[in-house]
């Protein structure tokens, strides 16, 4: 694929992936971005917000944010691969919980599909804040519908 084919290709990516997270209410609620899209790989963030928060003494986000953030950003992995699936949703995802995501820290996922088959994605994703990219707040393991 020559240059401008490649980006076409990613920019075709990118609307996609915005296209899906603007369909999905709460990643518009969440206010979840795009930052990288490409074929089967995706990379959203999305700011700490207090209406967030789930230890209002400890101002740590609620870890339901981080799944969710993790799950969308699986789908438009997913909806990135270069077998250009119409749709997709969660069949299984396990998150497994490092740490506390740091107050105040934007936080990243960075999904990528390991394995397509005819109908199925198989997933891995690590969720980041901005105050230590070395250390994961949590990670995950998944399988997602590919239709085709």
């Amino acid at each position: 694929m020559n240059g401008d084919a490649r980006d076409g290709a990613e920019e075709n990516h990118a609307r996609i992936a915005q296209q899906f997270i603007e369909a999905i209410p709460h990643a518009r609620a969440l206010r979840m971005r795009v930052d990288e899209i490409g074929d089967g790989c995706a990379v959203i963030s999305m700011p700490w917000d207090e209406h967030l928060v789930g230890d209002p003494r400890s101002g740590v986000i609620h870890g339901g944010v981080v799944s969710a953030l993790m799950d969308t950003c699986c789908g438009a992995a997913v909806m990135a691969h270069s077998s250009q699936p119409r749709s997709t949703a969660t069949i299984d995802l396990r998150i497994d919980y490092m740490r506390a995501a740091r107050p105040g820290q934007r936080i990243t996922a960075r999904a990528e599909v390991y394995h397509m088959t005819r109908s199925v994605a198989f997933m891995r994703a690590v969720a980041l804040d901005d105050d230590d990219t070395s250390n994961p707040v949590a990670t995950a393991t998944g399988a997602f519908t590919a239709e085709r």
